[in-house]
């Protein structure tokens, strides 16, 4: 560093020392000094004792240039937006590692520090640790969405209220029962009449369903397609916990699911993703690794705002409408458990980097004419 310093311009464009001497006959003479020694400690330029002025001009004289290599060699690798960028994950409970200015790539989002057994952690950072979440209506078992319709309807009339028009009942799919009632159809806001009207309504649905569940194709195979891979599985439901206990041991599946989240368990349905943030936190995973399997948009959306990503099944809407989802399938067995170890790796370190690039290639300002058309 001393070398390249005492070159005749300095790798960040100062000059050679110099200083004028004034003499009591008038003359001025020209001093250059010897190149100034210094040790680069750190972040910190400090000078050496080799070379030091007496004078307290010579002094002064020094200070500027070797502040300004200093403030030129401390520059971080990253700039404000990108700091901003990296810093912006959740503090989540799970011990994920803080990610530090001035590293990269930045750290796994699964990695956890706090794992002192380093084949635990290696295998936590991997695409395989992941974890599933199933909805249970048509994903699972067949879902007719005339039987819903049929149950608010009776509803309305043992209530004596309006019936709930098409786009009400579109709106409310997914929702709990007592969110729909108090804040989409208005019927009350009574806690206690919100529950019997809750309860009510699942009583005429169980009985116009009949104790008939039929399990969509290729389901069971896929579940037991994960529990060989030892994935760990969730079911939620906004329906009540009873109701889903008694459908999952009659279908014969009890037992297959680590965890069950149903309606009593949260406060709000979907498209809120309550349901999938407190499940993913009973699983004990991020949500980065969590993959959601529902058949509606207001799945995908739930999910996506809990930063998960989201399957779609289509059994009742057709494959188009649902392409806001990351993978789109008729049936649970078209999937391979490869499809979701990719979807699970999280690793974006190369769409942040043409991200980054993209915006640096026009970084000039807009053009008037946009200007013009925004006033106007």
């Amino acid at each position: 560093m001393v070398d390249s310093v005492a070159a005749t311009t300095s790798f960040i464009g100062h000059h050679p020392l110099h200083y004028r001497s004034n003499y009591r006959d008038g003359s001025i003479k020209r001093i250059s000094y010897p190149p100034f020694t210094s040790d680069f400690r750190g972040h910190r330029l400090t000078r050496s004792k080799k070379f030091r002025s007496n004078d307290r001009n010579h002094g002064r004289f020094f200070f500027a240039p070797i502040k300004a290599l200093a403030m030129e060699l401390t520059r971080e690798a990253y700039s404000e937006e990108e700091e901003r960028r990296i810093t912006r994950d959740w503090n989540h409970a799970f011990g994920v590692a803080v990610k530090k200015r001035g590293l990269w790539p930045p750290p796994n989002k699964a990695d956890s520090p706090s794992l002192h057994n380093p084949l635990l952690r290696q295998e936590r950072m991997g695409s395989g640790w992941l974890a599933v979440i199933f909805e249970w209506e048509g994903v699972i078992i067949e879902d007719d969405p005339e039987l819903e319709k049929q149950s608010w309807l009776t509803l309305s009339r043992e209530e004596g209220k309006s019936p709930p028009p098409a786009f009400i009942l579109k709106r409310i799919e997914g929702m709990k029962t007592e969110q729909a009632i108090s804040e989409v159809l208005c019927w009350s806001r009574d806690p206690t009449q919100l529950q019997r009207m809750a309860s009510r309504k699942e009583e005429i649905y169980r009985g116009m369903l009949g104790g008939f569940y039929q399990v969509r194709s290729g389901s069971k195979e896929f579940v037991n397609t994960l529990i060989n891979h030892k994935i760990p599985m969730a079911l939620a439901s906004t329906r009540p916990r009873k109701s889903i206990q008694f459908d999952v041991e009659t279908v014969g599946m009890d037992g297959l699911f680590n965890v069950i989240v149903a309606a009593e368990d949260v406060y709000r349905g979907k498209p809120d993703p309550e349901m999938f943030v407190y499940t993913a936190q009973l699983l004990g995973f991020i949500p980065e690794r969590c993959i959601v399997f529902g058949n509606s948009n207001q799945t995908v959306e739930a999910a996506h705002d809990a930063r998960m990503k989201c399957v779609a099944v289509a059994s009742k809407h057709p494959m188009y409408e649902l392409g806001a989802a990351d993978l789109v399938v008729r049936q649970l067995d078209d999937l391979a458990v490869v499809d979701l170890k990719d979807l699970a790796n999280i690793e974006s370190v190369g769409e942040e980097a043409e991200v980054e690039l993209e915006e640096e290639e026009d970084p000039s300002p807009p053009t008037s004419v946009a200007v013009a058309d925004l006033n106007w």
